[in-house]
């Protein structure tokens, strides 16, 4: 385990009394959760829940790589397509929804950008928050991973949840859940790991796994997604 037993279930929150809970997100106004989590965890699925319970929109990784494969949008890009349109990112989304063919984006004169080749991983995480920060425009959201604590850090109505998750637990479920075997599962879990706190400390400057940098850490050893999310619920009250 990554942290200490200290940062371990929330499962009383409904018994502590809302006047002694930190000032939680107010669900009335435009929210963002955002949920980081450790491979096998289950993070992934709980943020889908929540956004469903909420009827907030959910960006995840899929969403965000859609994005920049069927549009090739650079950070400058979308400042540019932010100038001429206050919309800009619900256009994108409606377009998406089902994934446009080549022959649909070349027909488009929207989406008809260059392929470039000297992108580089600044460029992308530069688009990566500009597209995250749009979401905001369009209401309440529910963002998964892309060190969304970070980028969104002075947001004033925000909550930041991490999931983790007992090595057995998190081999137990990326074998039943991808069909591999216990020693691909293994080498899967160490290189995603290491992979996403390599970008976070890259980007945001700190360690992903300091607790330091969420408002909830849950442990989702003997739980359900639906149940790690209705905690999380009971804590937003």
């Amino acid at each position: 385990m990554l942290f200490p037993a200290i940062f371990a279930y929330f499962e009383k929150l409904n018994e502590i009394s809302k006047e002694k809970r930190k000032d939680t997100m107010n669900t009335q106004e435009p929210f963002v959760i955002t949920i980081s989590r450790e491979v096998g965890s289950g993070g992934h699925t709980v943020g889908g829940i929540l956004a469903r319970q909420l009827n907030a929109r959910y960006c995840d990784k899929l969403l965000l790589e859609s994005l920049e494969k069927q549009f090739n949008l650079s950070a400058s890009a979308i400042e540019k397509l932010k100038g001429e349109k206050k919309n800009w990112l619900a256009d994108f989304i409606s377009f998406i929804a089902p994934v446009p063919s080549a022959r649909q984006l070349g027909a488009d004169p929207r989406f008809t950008q260059e392929f470039r080749t000297d992108v580089t991983t600044e460029d992308i995480f530069k688009a990566e928050v500009e597209i995250l920060r749009g979401f905001t425009d369009l209401g309440s959201c529910v963002i998964a991973g892309r060190s969304g604590f970070f980028v969104f850090k002075d947001h004033p109505n925000t909550l930041n949840v991490f999931i983790t998750a007992s090595k057995a637990h998190r081999m137990e479920r990326i074998m039943r859940k991808q069909g591999l075997p216990e020693e691909s599962a293994e080498v899967l879990i160490k290189e995603i790991d290491q992979e996403r706190d390599n970008y976070t400390r890259r980007y945001a400057g700190v360690s992903r796994f300091d607790a330091r940098n969420y408002d909830i850490v849950l442990n989702a050893d003997g739980h359900t997604e639906e149940e790690l999310a209705d905690i999380i619920l009971s804590y937003i009250g």
